[in-house]
């Protein structure tokens, strides 16, 4: 008589129940501990591969202001007016809107290291080529390019901080201080550049040194490695043998990347009145950052008789409000938000309650103003217009640090890169116009009034972070996205 034996469990059928499903090898880790997310890096590997889009950030961004001293020098060897030499500040700024477009197709489908290794050594060549250059016309066109091609590493910075950091425990932190390379390096930008004319009496050598902060940087990025977690994915299931997803034709993923990048912030920008309200507001503070490469030279040339390098020390100011804006930013996080967050647990605090830093920084940037133009005359020590260069880059920094983290709040992961990007596009389109008006205002209105107007502008937009902390939920509440 035969005997029924029982068979074997099955993945479905074991003594304490069915097994858990294997993670899919091409949407997700291994486990919580899997050695290749990069979460689960050792802490210096994380710090590592976390200075890196700082440091490119700090360096790309050096690139604006480090030419402001040697627009003079430009026009006599050029033998152009000053707003067409100046083109080689406002179109390099210009260049910076375009680093989500030039970097996304590289980064979805080669990885953020690509990014990195790709479009820094082009970058140079461009520096390169604009320091060669022999007529205004090709350096104007090098200088746009070199910070296209410059610009990706900063658009893909906050996603290597996302790889990396989990935003409870570090990431925070990682974000601020990238964000603030890209103020960091502008304040810097002119004593870098005032002194490099000063001593080497020649313009060309402005891209020299550029190339010779930037060019390091690239070394170090050698020996990374990926942090794209869709990249490490593909290409472990690649190892693996398992085969991936059909990919869409070059054509549509092309049109995919161009509508995250290009048409939907366009579409959110005129049609999202949170985001509107926030891109006008930096905007407009970035262009008057943008504005004080030519009215700090010609402020402190004409009244106090600085020189180019002395200029540039003039600007360490707003370098030193720059470094207390990250300490704000730091304390109000880790006590009033902290708490906020308590008090909500365990859902997430509303978005608004990130605001508290903009709502100081609001302050800050229409009292430096005032400050700046009624202190900038002859029977004033220069000490005291230098120092209203310390609110006005708090103000400037803690209302982007907290405006930025507002808005990745409010669209979430799928619209808030798009929110960014928008932002991005309108702050450096306001960044490459503000120059080529500057010294115009300021001879004819002087410069008490020219920086009081801007003032009277900042205090129009002062309200903006205190209405939406009133009326955001509101608006969130009707927003499409």
């Amino acid at each position: 008589m035969a005997i029924d034996r029982p068979s074997p469990p099955t993945s479905t059928d074991s003594p304490v129940g069915p097994l858990p499903p294997k993670p899919d090898a091409l949407t997700d880790w291994d486990g919580p501990a899997d050695p290749a997310n990069p979460k689960n890096w050792k802490l210096g590997k994380r710090i590592y591969h976390t200075m890196l889009p700082a440091l490119y950030g700090f360096s790309v961004s050096l690139g604006t202001s480090i030419y402001s001293p040697g627009v003079s020098a430009t026009m006599k060897e050029f033998n152009v007016s000053m707003s067409v030499s100046l083109l080689g500040l406002s179109l390099y700024a210009l260049g910076l809107a375009l680093g989500p477009i030039v970097g996304a197709p590289i980064s979805e489908t080669q990885g953020r290291k690509a990014v990195y290794i790709i479009t820094l050594p082009i970058f140079l060549l461009f520096t390169a080529g604009a320091g060669l250059s022999r007529n205004i016309q090709s350096f104007i066109i090098l200088r746009f390019l070199s910070s296209t091609f410059g610009s990706p590493a900063l658009a893909v910075g906050a996603g290597t901080v996302a790889d990396i950091w989990d935003m409870e425990h570090g990431g925070g932190l990682a974000t601020v201080l990238i964000t603030s390379t890209f103020f960091l390096g502008p304040s810097l930008g002119p004593l870098v550049g005032g002194y490099t004319v000063e001593t080497r009496g020649d313009w060309r050598w402005i891209m020299w040194v550029l190339m010779l902060i930037a060019g390091p940087i690239g070394l170090l990025a050698l020996p990374s490695k990926e942090t794209s977690k869709k990249i490490i994915l593909a290409r472990r299931a690649k190892q693996r043998g398992v085969p991936g997803p059909p990919k869409p034709p070059p054509a549509v993923a092309l049109k995919m990347l161009f509508v995250i990048t290009l048409v939907r912030p366009l579409k959110m920008l005129v049609s999202e009145p949170i985001l509107m309200s926030w891109a006008l507001y930096h905007a407009f503070v970035f262009g008057v950052l943008f504005a004080f490469f030519e009215s700090y030279p010609y402020v402190f040339g004409t009244v106090y008789g600085f020189s180019p390098g002395q200029v540039g020390l003039a600007f360490l100011g707003i370098f030193i409000g720059t470094l207390f804006a990250v300490v704000t930013f730091a304390i109000i996080d880790k006590t009033v938000y902290q708490k906020k967050k308590v008090l909500c647990a365990p859902a997430k605090p509303p978005p608004e309650e990130r605001l508290y830093t903009s709502m100081l920084g609001a302050l800050g940037v229409p009292v430096a103003l005032f400050w700046f133009g009624w202190t900038a005359r002859a029977d004033v020590h220069f000490l005291a217009p230098i120092a209203a260069g310390i609110p006005f880059g708090w103000g400037v920094v803690t209302l982007f640090l907290g405006g930025m983290t507002y808005l990745l709040d409010t669209y979430g992961a799928m619209y808030g890169a798009s929110a960014i990007a928008a932002n991005g596009l309108l702050r450096y389109t306001f960044g490459a116009a503000f120059p080529l008006f500057t010294i115009q205002m300021y001879e004819r209105l002087g410069i008490a009034w020219a920086t009081s107007l801007l003032a009277f502008v900042g205090l129009a937009l002062l309200p903006i972070p205190f209405v939406l902390y009133k009326f955001g939920p509101s608006l969130r509440a009707r927003s499409r996205r």
